[in-house]
């Protein structure tokens, strides 16, 4: 009986503390939301966000789409050649590219890369008082430290899918050429004939929400860290992690929603 009310007590700590933590996070998310709309705005901080989290991420999405499209137009020769459909390849590869791969995969490599950055840079603040210090020289934090990321990385993440879809549609085009013996302008045209308006713009809107993500976990994730150097490190894993989780939740609902009718 003991051994009962002991899960169930813990089962209820566990839930309790689920629900606290996302109650503190909608609060954070409504007050930073609320701070997009009312100035003043610090355009200068803005651009340094928009430099770091769109420009060096340059490097590594570009690598990943590459690489991801070159296997994606491997795997789906090797499956399609089982039943002699070899031709939708290039369809394929840009319908997948375009709809999910290219901003899932882009999502996820800014979480690596901006989220932890971000979480380190404002828990290091929290941790030192400089928050605080911000607080007493009657400047409001939300808008000073969340605001131009929370802007520069909704700017930015559309660009970069932008960008990670077209080096994915060429990796898949050198591995389809070079390697599977395709014909490279009719592989060109069967990737534009197929490809639509509607598939570009959502993948773009999905890039969207990705970046409003990954900075609010973040954001989130450095104001809320405590603890020292050992809570920032938490407060850094605890970013990518969540923001991870949250945008491939985010691309099952965007999907059904631009997608299921």
């Amino acid at each position: 009986m003991s051994a009962v009310l002991e899960f169930v007590a813990a089962s209820g700590a566990i839930t309790l503390a689920a629900f606290e933590q996302a109650g503190r996070l909608w609060l954070f998310a409504w007050r930073s939301i609320f701070a997009l709309f009312r100035p003043p705005y610090y355009w200068r901080l803005m651009g340094q966000q928009i430099l770091r989290i769109g420009y060096y991420s340059l490097p590594v999405v570009g690598l990943t789409a590459f690489f991801t499209g070159g296997v994606l137009a491997l795997q789906i020769y090797i499956g399609s050649d089982r039943y002699g459909a070899e031709a939708f390849v290039p369809q394929i590869v840009v319908l997948g590219i375009t709809r999910e791969l290219g901003p899932v995969i882009a999502g996820l490599m800014v979480a690596g890369r901006v989220a932890a950055a971000i979480a380190a840079e404002i828990g290091t603040m929290r941790v030192t008082e400089q928050i605080d210090a911000l607080t007493t020289l009657s400047t409001n934090p939300i808008r000073y430290l969340v605001v131009p990321r929370l802007l520069a990385a909704v700017i930015t993440m559309p660009i970069l899918v932008a960008i990670a879809d077209s080096i994915g549609v060429l990796g898949g085009y050198v591995v389809a050429t070079t390697t599977l013996n395709f014909n490279g302008s009719v592989y060109l045209k069967n990737s534009i004939d197929f490809v639509t308006n509607e598939d570009i713009y959502s993948g773009l809107m999905k890039a969207a929400v990705f970046g409003f993500i990954i900075a609010l976990m973040g954001c989130y994730s450095g104001f809320n860290s405590k603890g020292g150097a050992q809570g920032v490190g938490t407060a850094t894993t605890n970013a990518v992690v969540a923001s991870s989780i949250l945008i491939l939740a985010a691309n099952y609902l965007l999907t059904s929603l631009l997608f299921v009718r």
